[in-house]
């Protein structure tokens, strides 16, 4: 899975962009790029990538993504002819850089909580439980072609004001993983988190990724450990734990089955990684989240 850059100029000058993107399928691109990016699910399920967060998106997902911040998203598997309106996958995203309105506009006392919510979203942020009022606000971007661009743009900051007061969120991704992009390692620790996300589900080990970037294993241990502030094992079986977290919400594979198919050889590490990971095992987790097995 390799990394691109995407570059999202704008030719019409405008100072941020809005795209409602409705295909059968969302564009399946490891990407990055320097505008932050707001997006909500409006159809739709899969397995969203934020940074070295890996988690399950839905619709009424609402995500803020900072500037270079690696992403992508997948949907789930499902056969689709082009035809059948009812699958399609549709999404709505705002690309714009932090000093799209002028280099200070956001530091001005009155704009401060919003300056704090587009430096948190660095890692990635996830809101839940948003209220109608402002899907609805959110949706009308895309829909009324004839609002003038400052309308549009009011709308916008009200949109992001809204985000910076609202409590229940998730960060995605980690500092650490963030950091990484900013050094100059650039280019080795891309091809780790390739191989790493490309290959999770297979058995691999930290000989397998040192080898990808020349290193010789106890360098590699070292220098991963520092990037991160975990091993490599513990870093591993975190994102396996993600991906299984989407497996047993999706509800369709036997619990044994998942163990294996998110990279695990055995049900009993399986279910003490998860444990250490999520603070429960695999079936509480269902159990939250509603799901029978």
């Amino acid at each position: 899975m390799k990394l691109h850059f995407l570059d999202r100029t704008n030719s019409q000058q405008n100072s941020f962009s809005i795209t409602r993107n409705r295909h059968p399928h969302f564009l399946k691109v490891w990407h990055y790029h320097p505008e932050l990016e707001l997006v909500i699910i409006l159809e739709s399920t899969g397995t969203r990538f934020i940074g070295d967060n890996i988690e399950p998106f839905a619709v009424g997902d609402v995500v803020l993504i900072g500037a270079n911040l690696p992403h992508m998203w997948m949907n789930d598997g499902i056969k689709l002819d082009g035809i059948d309106d009812e699958h399609y996958a549709d999404a709505i995203s705002v690309h714009f850089r932090e000093d799209f309105l002028g280099d200070h506009f956001f530091n001005t006392f009155e704009l401060k909580p919003v300056k704090d919510l587009l430096q948190r979203s660095e890692l990635g942020i996830c809101f839940r439980r948003l209220p109608k009022r402002f899907i609805n606000k959110f949706i009308s971007l895309s829909e009324n072609k004839n609002r003038s661009p400052l309308m549009k743009t009011i709308t916008l900051l009200d949109l992001l004001a809204q985000l910076s007061e609202h409590k229940n969120y998730q960060i995605l991704s980690t500092a650490g993983f963030k950091k990484s992009f900013e050094k100059e390692e650039n280019s080795n620790l891309k091809k780790i988190y390739e191989f790493i996300y490309e290959n999770f589900r297979n058995p691999i080990s930290s000989s397998d990724v040192a080898e990808v970037v020349n290193m010789n294993n106890a360098a590699f241990s070292r220098f991963f450990k520092r990037i991160h502030r975990t091993t490599f094992t513990n870093y591993l079986n975190e994102i396996r734990v993600g991906y299984a977290c989407k497996l047993l919400i999706e509800n369709k594979l036997r619990i044994t089955y998942i163990c294996y198919d998110s990279g695990f050889n055995n049900i009993s590490n399986f279910n003490r990684q998860f444990k250490l990971v999520k603070n429960m095992t695999p079936s509480q987790y269902t159990k939250k989240f509603g799901v029978k097995y």
